[in-house]
């Protein structure tokens, strides 16, 4: 294991790039922000000012061609990751990108197979997944599948209301007009009003889409959309187990209620999350166990809940240790392309069981 420092380039500083990650990264003492891109001219260097980044350049092209570096950080709208990305991939260095892969199939599974091509450098910005609460429940839910102490795996839901994602984690935040910019061309296979349709699913609710198989373990197919779009059903491709993702049953404005339950046949392990940019507050996970004395009698042992004492940590933060770890070489990505494209595979197949199409 080196001990020389990562050096990480930004590829734009707008909000997200600033508040979800710039700040993580400038704090990390194993990695160094060497230099930022900024196409709005004035924005790269207040926000380089802010956070002590040395270098600013107009553009990824000329930072990527003054710079040596270890890692890209491009933080743009997924909308334009086949423009964007497709060109970083060629520098060869380890990618972070927000969610999702792409906005539409076409362009995922073309960035997917261009990943590949090139040796997955690609981490996409599945968060959640580096949750000190999620890791727990992940760890969990394995043990317990290998042991099968509280029986077998019976089922998946997660829960994801709308409120307030932010949590005061946007004060501070540098802010500049967005200007005009290229974007991927659309699935042409779609009308204007289902592109809309699948961006907005993809945009609000690709975070659960991916949740759902890293707790499952393996990917999913859906089966059934009911009319008011809240309750998307489906099962395991291997173990036929039901999943079930509710979609926006209840808003929350003032606060973060994001859940997931898995449920096994003598007790389950539940996940709460914390709004995405949240500080230093790590989800929730409790267990609970009720497994019989005896199966063949099924005489009752009494229930027992656990709840583990997590860091004071967040997921954003622990999301940048992991792309750092994956630029040394020591981890892969906690979620690559080949299965981020899978999240859209699955959007495409809620667009058709939701409009038909």
């Amino acid at each position: 294991m080196s001990n020389k420092k990562i050096r990480i380039g930004f590829v734009g500083t707008g909000g997200m790039g600033q508040m979800a990650h710039l700040r993580n990264y400038s704090l990390l003492p194993d990695c160094e922000v060497v230099a930022v891109s900024e196409t709005r001219e004035g924005l790269g260097q207040k926000v380089a000012t802010k956070y002590g980044v040395p270098k600013v350049y107009p553009d990824a092209a000329s930072m990527i061609a003054a710079e040596t570096l270890d890692g890209l950080v491009a933080s743009q709208p997924f909308w334009r990751h086949g423009i964007v990305v497709s060109e970083l991939l060629k520098t060869g260095l380890k990618i972070f990108i927000e969610k999702p892969l792409a906005g539409s199939l076409p362009v995922a599974e073309e960035l997917a197979a261009a990943d590949k091509a090139a040796g997955g450098k690609i981490m996409v910005g599945y968060h959640k997944r580096s949750d000190p609460a999620t890791i727990a429940a992940k760890a969990e839910i394995e043990r317990l599948k290998k042991t099968e102490e509280l029986g077998k795996l019976r089922y998946i839901r997660v829960t994801m209301p709308s409120g307030d994602w932010v949590a005061n984690g946007w004060l501070g935040c540098i802010d500049a007009p967005r200007p005009d910019l290229v974007v991927d061309p659309v699935d042409a296979t779609l009308s204007k009003e289902n592109n809309d349709a699948f961006i907005a699913f993809v945009n609000f609710y690709i975070h659960q889409v991916n949740l759902i198989r890293h707790l499952a373990g393996e990917n999913y197919k859906l089966n059934y959309v009911d009319p008011t779009g809240i309750v998307i059903t489906g099962n395991g491709l291997t173990t036929g187990v039901p999943v079930l993702l509710e979609a926006n049953p209840y808003a929350s404005p003032s606060d973060w209620q994001e859940s997931a339950l898995v449920g096994f046949e003598f007790g389950f392990v539940k996940l709460t999350l914390p709004a995405p940019l949240a500080h230093n507050r790590p989800g929730h996970v409790e267990i609970f166990r009720d497994p019989p004395v005896s199966k063949t009698e099924f005489k009752p042992a009494g229930g027992a809940t656990t709840i583990p004492q997590l860091p004071w940590d967040h997921a954003m933060r622990v999301q940048a240790q992991n792309f750092i770890k994956f630029c040394r070489g020591e981890a892969p990505p906690p979620c690559g392309a080949a299965e981020a494209a899978e999240d859209i595979r699955i959007a495409r197949a809620w667009l058709k069981l939701a409009k038909g199409v």
